[in-house]
């Protein structure tokens, strides 16, 4: 098993497994600490590598993922990694995508679907899941 994030430190969300996921924007510089060693990343084009294991979803911005099923698979993914990873999650600005990323990521873990978004708020970025339709996409997410 690998360290986990450090609770408090930028961008870590607590899910109520106590599970934690790091998300961010990567228009940011990667933070200082410690680096994932896995990564979700939530983009319109293929992102550029990394040193550790990853995972690309087609989602373009401000948009919904191009592939439900995919996108569900990873975030599936993501959520049992999250167990004994470091797992990333992250678009470009690090709140709309990655915000709903989060979110079906606790719905995952057990917070109601109608209730994702306000967890995700108030535990990651009150700006986190920016569109109506990003919205829906959560409430009607299952696994």
């Amino acid at each position: 098993m690998n360290a986990p994030w450090e609770p408090g430190a930028t961008g870590v969300l607590r899910l109520p497994s106590g599970r934690l996921v790091r998300g961010r924007g990567l228009r940011r510089p990667l933070p200082e600490g410690q680096p994932p060693t896995f990564g979700l990343y939530l983009l319109g084009h293929e992102p550029p590598a990394v040193d550790w294991d990853s995972r690309w979803i087609r989602w373009p911005d401000f948009r919904l993922p191009s592939d439900r099923t995919a996108a569900a698979e990873a975030l599936l993914e993501a959520w049992e990694r999250a167990a004994t990873d470091r797992v990333e999650v992250a678009c470009g600005g690090g709140r709309g995508r990655t915000g709903t990323a989060l979110a079906c990521i606790a719905v995952l873990d057990g917070v109601p679907a109608d209730e994702a978004v306000s967890y995700v708020r108030r535990n990651y970025d009150s700006r986190a899941v920016e569109t109506p339709w990003q919205r829906r996409f959560v409430r009607r997410f299952r696994p």
